[in-house]
């Protein structure tokens, strides 16, 4: 299975969505997951639909839609899919509530849980699968605690992303990665160093060698790697990190069918 490498547009807020798809296709990139914070907000199907032409045009495939839902029992997640239909992601990244597992009330953990599972299955009843947010502050924190919250929600329509946990070592992070492959769908790729620097991607060479040799073995491959983040922010940077991200991913593929 091959693995996209693509674009967060949360990347590039300060940019359109036709600069972001132009852009990510003269960078090389497959995909785009577009952000419900800024280019496609929840709700605003006409929106969605126009974002839809320009990736295509662009000659670029919707990887996912980037949402904020949280799994609030107050939210509604039907204006999130609203927006995913009209743009054709067939994947949301959802969050797992507010708080990290360490401080979540056995309450609290259950209402999210609740509210995840719900979410889940009225985003099957459309044809669109959800996917967590691996992060710190909520329920989806570390490897562990992700496998929980998946086997509480038990639902074939929520799977998980996977970014390296800030300040991990590469061979915490890639272990980490491990422990939950058969269940990533994408990853959001990125090299922050020591905590939240911004650094080219090849600044943890090892990192993402590592990542993508194991990624590119592993019995179900995330479909997407999505570059997220730059340093300085900066549109000019995206041409040096799609060369490397899409090198590493040659590099991984490599490997595996030398058997390496």
């Amino acid at each position: 299975m091959t693995i996209r490498p693509g674009l967060c547009s949360v990347t590039f807020r300060q940019l359109d969505p036709a600069a972001i798809s132009a852009l990510a296709a003269s960078a090389g990139l497959q995909a785009i997951e577009w952000g419900g914070d800024v280019h496609v907000p929840p709700g605003d199907a006409a929106r969605a639909a126009e974002v839809a032409r320009i990736t295509a045009d662009a000659g670029l495939a919707v990887a996912s839609y980037g949402s904020y839902f949280r799994a609030d029992p107050a939210e509604d997640i039907a204006p999130i899919l609203d927006s995913a239909a009209a743009l054709g992601a067939d994947r949301i990244r959802v969050w797992a509530g507010r708080i990290g597992s360490a401080d979540a009330t056995a309450a609290g953990r259950a209402a999210t849980i609740d509210a995840l599972a719900s979410a889940a299955e009225q985003a099957g009843r459309r044809g669109i699968s959800l996917a967590l947010e691996f992060h710190g502050r909520t329920l989806a924190d570390d490897a562990e605690q992700t496998l929980r919250v998946l086997d509480d929600v038990a639902s074939p329509h929520l799977s998980t992303y996977w970014q390296p946990t800030v300040a991990a070592s590469d061979a915490a992070a890639v272990a980490e990665y491990a422990r939950i492959a058969d269940l990533v769908s994408a990853v959001h790729v990125f090299s922050w160093w020591p905590a939240t620097e911004r650094l080219p991607l090849t600044a943890r060479d090892g990192l993402w060698r590592a990542f993508f040799a194991a990624a590119a073995a592993a019995p179900a491959p995330p479909r997407d790697a999505l570059l997220e983040f730059v340093p300085d922010d900066d549109p000019a940077a995206l041409a040096a990190e799609s060369v490397a991200l899409r090198g590493y991913l040659s590099a991984g593929m490599s490997r595996t069918m030398l058997g390496a």
